[in-house]
């Protein structure tokens, strides 16, 4: 029979039949060489995909970080966003309670209430002021001291007939006016007088026709020009330009 042949790569026996321990070595690395190649390949595969892998991390973190960034740079915008709209709310709230209360100031601005009557008698007809005429016109113009938003109303009433009435009513009226001038320095603005001779008048239980000669003075008194002007007379009073 014939044997199998030897690999022309194994190991020769020496002249002593043993292995050569040279040949052995040489067929050994021989195996291992590619082996070692193949793993350096692999070692710079590896280095290489540790560095992207490490590249990719940083790029994630970088961009995770721009991204938080911009979510807080959004959170804060949204913050003052709300912050503003609550303000400008608040803002739009008061100016409309501003513009009800202006609207309710101006309405009323032209609305008059009687506060108080006086009615001051002259004899015979006489446009002179008697001194218990005087200290009744005295009393009402130390009412108004500081007083804003008021007018008098002064009607002259006379018990003559026609022109004679009027005229004589008209005189009264004129010299009541002139007493809170001269006086008193009332404005002449906030005076206001009508002469009705006999004209009937509005009594307390019936309409009748003036029987003796007097001159009757109403305080009309707006409440909202009076609250308005309050402070204005409060400063005025420390400097002592307050007028009635």
């Amino acid at each position: 029979m014939n044997t199998p042949s030897s690999s022309s790569n194994a190991p020769k026996e020496g002249f002593w039949g043993r292995v050569n321990p040279f040949a052995r070595k040489k067929w050994v690395n021989n195996r291992v060489d590619p082996l070692k190649d193949q793993l350096g390949e692999l070692d710079e595969v590896n280095a290489k995909n540790s560095r992207q892998i490490q590249d990719m991390d940083q790029r994630a973190q970088a961009g995770i970080r721009s991204a938080q960034s911009s979510a807080d740079a959004a959170n804060q915008t949204a913050t003052t966003a709300g912050s503003q709209a609550r303000k400008a709310g608040s803002i739009a709230q008061g100016a409309a309670s501003h513009v009800d209360q202006l609207n309710s100031t101006v309405t009323g601005l032209d609305q008059y209430r009687q506060a108080s009557e006086v009615e001051v008698e002259f004899r015979g007809g006489q446009s002179i002021l008697s001194a218990a005429a005087r200290k009744q016109l005295d009393e009402l113009a130390s009412s108004l001291t500081g007083q804003q938003g008021y007018v008098l109303e002064i009607e002259g009433h006379s018990p003559l007939a026609s022109t004679a009435g009027i005229q004589s009513s008209e005189r009264m009226a004129e010299a009541v006016k002139r007493y809170f001038v001269t006086e008193h320095q009332i404005p002449v603005y906030r005076l206001h007088s009508v002469a009705l001779g006999n004209a009937s008048v509005a009594g307390s239980e019936e309409t009748r026709p003036a029987k003796t000669s007097s001159v009757r003075i109403r305080l009309m008194e707006n409440s909202l020009a009076a609250q308005e002007a309050a402070p204005t007379r409060g400063a005025a009073s420390l400097t002592g330009a307050e007028r009635p």
